[in-house]
């Protein structure tokens, strides 16, 4: 071997030596050290150019954030106006153009992203499309993949746990996130999609109430959509009290984003906590458990007013938990999950679960390899209190419901397949994950080129699964 060579190899050694050594300080300050309780309480959005003259008492006002929602990229760029380049405005007029979802986003949010790095910030990335880090969908992906609608037992209601259902009360958002799994319904029509529509519709609601109280094994409902932020008071407290006056529905929950992306409803719209809180105080007299869920995806959404809105939900009884996704260059290292829980511990919001990105076109940049996720809940657990460590889950494309991260019965690493069944939810069933094309081996990357051999390529590892599964089975 060459004197040249042996440098070489030594010097990159190095580098992976060092890289190795950064991300277990990363991670160990992540785990020991007290980053997880500094919160952001500064006037951090005065440094936006449209916000510069914005006081906190109006920042801290739900009807001013909703009015001033971006939702296009000439008002992007309004808002913005020197903080970033013309290349950029081109690249986010260029990601508009390609995205399957609606774009807006409250100024809350949008004066978090770092400005002076926009293209690598995990909050850009999850709420404004970019042209330049646009992927080729891989060929299994759907927009409904997990067949919500095949499920569907009445228009908005999807019955798939035999004790549970999830009602889509409505089909819009105070912000839209790029990974939305249901793209095929929430937000306006894009020049790719052609919505189905969810509008709120009490008579809609009615059909799915009368559904749940024909069966009497549902005792678990999620309210969700759509977020339930944008359900006014009157629907907040009509949806809430209609399963309440249905004996066998236990509890049920209240699935919102807005906590992470506007917590200053909650602060400043009374009227609503005040419907909320009334529902929740009806469930708990009867012996019955209402929740809120909600969806930080990393710790720089979760700031003083985040903390204050919480608390405010606390005192009045209501558990708060909170369901992340692992998205690429968003919570895809040990130390930014690590902290993401620490932090939600610390204002008591419950870290329950962390999905595998669901399989939905359009946004192939954000998703990563089943191997990351494994990786991640092994770094996270023993962090913190069992109760504060969230679940790591697949939701399984096709229907096949929540699956533990772990419990694949086979992951090829190469091609990027895992298989998932579950018995409890349709059995005898196989559920297929992959992981997406760029973060394949380039071997892993060639068996995917071209329309032919695709079926092959699972079937390969649906073999496996079942291989496996006669050798527990024995």
């Amino acid at each position: 071997m060459s004197q040249a060579r042996q440098t070489a190899i030594l010097e990159q050694g190095d580098r992976a030596t060092t890289s190795r050594s950064v991300r277990a300080s990363g991670v160990h300050e992540a785990v020991h050290g007290l980053a997880h309780r500094r919160l952001r309480a500064d006037e951090w959005w005065r440094r936006v150019p449209a916000f510069a003259d914005v006081d906190e008492t109006t920042f801290l006002d739900h009807t001013w954030q909703l009015r001033h929602t971006v939702k296009t990229p000439d008002r992007l760029m309004e808002v913005l106006q020197d903080l970033v380049s013309e290349a950029f405005c081109r690249d986010v007029e260029e990601g508009f153009r390609l995205a399957p979802m609606s774009v807006r986003v409250t100024p809350y949010i949008l004066s978090l992203i770092n400005w002076e790095d926009p293209l690598n910030d995990p909050l850009r990335r999850q709420f404004i499309p970019v042209g330049s880090t646009h992927e080729e969908d891989h060929p299994l992906l759907t927009l409904d993949s997990l067949n919500e609608q095949g499920d569907a037992a009445t228009p908005g209601l999807v019955h798939r746990y035999a004790d549970k259902a999830l009602l889509l009360a409505l089909d819009t958002c105070p912000v839209y996130c790029r990974f939305c799994t249901r793209s095929y319904a929430v937000g306006l029509d894009t020049e790719n999609v052609e919505k189905l529509a969810l509008r709120p519709n009490p008579r809609r609601w009615e059909e799915a109430f009368a559904y749940l109280e024909a069966h009497p094994e549902i005792e678990d409902v999620v309210i969700s959509g759509g977020d339930v932020y944008n359900l006014g008071p009157k629907h907040l407290r009509t949806i809430g009290h209609r399963l309440l006056d249905i004996p066998h529905i236990r509890r049920f929950r209240y699935a919102t984003k807005g906590i992470a992306v506007m917590p200053q409803k909650i602060l400043s719209d009374g009227d609503w906590v005040d419907a909320l809180t009334e529902v929740a105080d009806r469930g708990r007299g009867e012996g019955r458990h209402i929740a809120v869920h909600t969806h930080f995806n990393t710790a720089r959404e979760i700031t003083q007013h985040s903390r204050r809105a919480v608390k405010e939900l606390i005192q009045r009884g209501i558990t708060v938990r909170n369901q992340a996704v692992l998205q690429r260059g968003v919570n895809d290292t040990e130390a930014g999950m690590i902290l993401l829980t620490k932090r939600l511990s610390y204002i008591n919001v419950e870290p329950y679960y962390v999905y595998m990105h669901d399989l939905v076109s359009g946004v192939e940049d954000l998703r990563t390899s089943l191997a990351t996720g494994i990786r991640l809940e092994k770094a996270v657990r023993g962090v913190t209190a069992g109760f504060n460590t969230p679940t790591f889950v697949v939701d399984a494309p096709g229907g096949g419901g929540k699956r533990e991260i772990h419990s694949f019965e086979a992951y090829d690493r190469t091609s990027g397949v895992s298989v998932y069944t579950a018995p409890s939810v349709k059995p005898g069933e196989q559920f297929v994950y992959v992981d997406p094309l760029s973060v394949l081996p380039e071997s892993g990357r060639r068996l995917w080129r071209g329309s032919d051999g695709h079926r092959e390529l699972v079937r390969r590892t649906l073999d496996a699964a079942r291989a496996n599964e006669r050798i527990l089975s024995a």
